[in-house]
């Protein structure tokens, strides 16, 4: 998986500097950042509605979207995927790697040898209509 997107972190690179006329990421480029986080929101909101319509076919397709415009936007603000990973490696080592750093500092347990995990829990199912 990391490899897929260092692959697509370097063909973003690539690309950047190509005709925005003929290259949707030239033009994301040419654009700047706040088209390119406008362009972030929006897959990220579709990814949502499909996944709780419960259209699994739509959430692969749009967070293959998803992930492309999060690549660009990385590139734009100078974020290698490592830096990434490297951050992710960091947290799973605080709280495990199914969790999110919270806002406010965490206080783990001084003698604990691996943090506590909390579960993991599922949003309830509403039906959303994605706008085109």
């Amino acid at each position: 998986m990391s490899d897929s997107l260092e692959r697509l972190y370097l063909a973003v690179i690539a690309a950047k500097d190509l005709d925005p006329a003929t290259s949707r990421t030239a033009r994301l480029f040419q654009r700047g950042p706040s088209k390119m986080a406008k362009k972030l929101a929006e897959e990220a909101i579709e990814v949502v509605i499909d996944a709780v319509n419960g259209d699994s076919e739509a959430v692969i397709r749009e967070s293959a979207d998803l992930l492309y415009n999060l690549t660009v936007l990385w590139a734009s603000a100078g974020v290698r995927p490592e830096d990434v990973w490297r951050e992710m490696q960091r947290r799973e080592h605080l709280l495990g790697i199914a969790e999110k750093l919270p806002k406010t500092a965490v206080k783990l347990p001084k003698a604990a040898a691996t943090p506590t995990r909390r579960r993991i829990v599922a949003l309830e199912g509403r039906a959303f209509r994605k706008r085109h």
